[in-house]
């Protein structure tokens, strides 16, 4: 099944079976197991990657950089001003520049179609580390950290209260595809995308999952198994931030909200949190979080994908 990854490129859930994400999965469990024992995988020796930022990171770069570099390889980070992108040359030209140097391409952009236009010009395999539109690379550390967590991802009750964003389009995708029941709750106007939905809805029609949308935190949290949040204004929004927090009270993840989830919960950020704002400070650092082995997911993830496509 991993034989079948080689050389693809990683842009959205969307492009990967069922059976291929729960071989990257599967991969993540191995590394991270041989990490912890002070097993070294020279798997990536003599290979080096490409990674293009033109949104800051920190989870993104340190967790590409370092997985490179525990894998025996090299990350060589790049933001707009180290690159002629930054002075106008095309991405078409950069793709089939940077190709001939390196082994892959990580981007964290903007629009969806910048990292589409890179994949296709480029000869070596691209990964998606944020777009506005998807964060997949996220998607797949979470349903790593939910199956670490309950055992299993099929009939699994995900309840992501916020805003219809990146983060729940990769969720939905992930979740439909493994078989989960996803259900997100937004305030009324920012739920996500119609296309994703549909996408998502027909990828559950096929697992046996569910997609449900609602105006409703309190509805989506009842008896969910997982609670999930993000931050309520993504980077590019920052203009709205005072708009958007007056529409999203009472989309916290709060006492409250936990409560209505089933016993034994688990909560999830995908960070950077605003604690006081879409999660209460008392739910981050209580005994249900886990956050932070989320976040430490990212490098373990990241390297089944580097492994798998390089």
């Amino acid at each position: 099944m991993l034989q079948s990854l080689k050389g693809r490129d990683f842009l959205s859930l969307k492009d990967f079976t069922k059976e291929e994400i729960l071989a990257l999965i599967n991969l993540a469990i191995e590394l991270k197991s041989c990490h912890k024992q002070g097993i070294r995988k020279d798997i990536l020796a003599g290979k080096t990657l490409a990674m293009i930022f033109q949104k800051s990171s920190t989870r993104t770069r340190v967790s590409f950089e370092a997985g490179m570099f525990q894998l025996g390889g090299q990350g060589l980070f790049l933001n707009t001003q180290d690159l002629q992108m930054g002075r106008g040359e095309p991405i078409a030209d950069t793709a089939r520049v940077l190709s001939r140097y390196v082994d892959g391409i990580l981007i964290r952009t903007y629009e969806q179609k910048e990292v589409e236009e890179l994949a296709y010009y480029s000869q070596v395999p691209v990964i998606n580390g944020l777009t506005d539109l998807y964060h997949p690379t996220q998607a797949l550390a979470d349903m790593l950290t939910i199956y670490e967590h309950k055992g299993k991802l099929e009939g699994i009750i995900l309840a992501y209260i916020g805003d219809g964003n990146n983060m729940v389009h990769s969720l939905m995708i992930g979740g439909a595809k493994l078989g989960m029941e996803v259900r997100v709750a937004t305030p009324i106007g920012y739920e996500p995308k119609k296309e994703v939905i549909e996408m998502a809805k027909t990828f559950a029609e096929e697992s046996g999952g569910k997609i449900i949308l609602s105006n409703s935190p309190q509805d989506v949290a009842q008896g969910a198994d997982v609670l999930y949040t993000d931050v309520w204004a993504s980077m590019g929004q920052e203009k709205e931030a005072e708009i958007r927090k007056n529409k999203f009270q009472g989309f916290q993840i709060n006492d409250k909200i936990l409560k209505l989830a089933s016993e034994g919960a688990i909560v999830m950020h995908c960070l950077p949190a605003h604690r006081g704002e879409e999660i209460t400070h008392e739910v981050m650092e209580g005994p249900q979080s886990v956050v932070f082995d989320e976040a430490e997911n990212r490098l373990h993830a990241h390297k089944a994908i580097l492994a798998a496509l390089l």
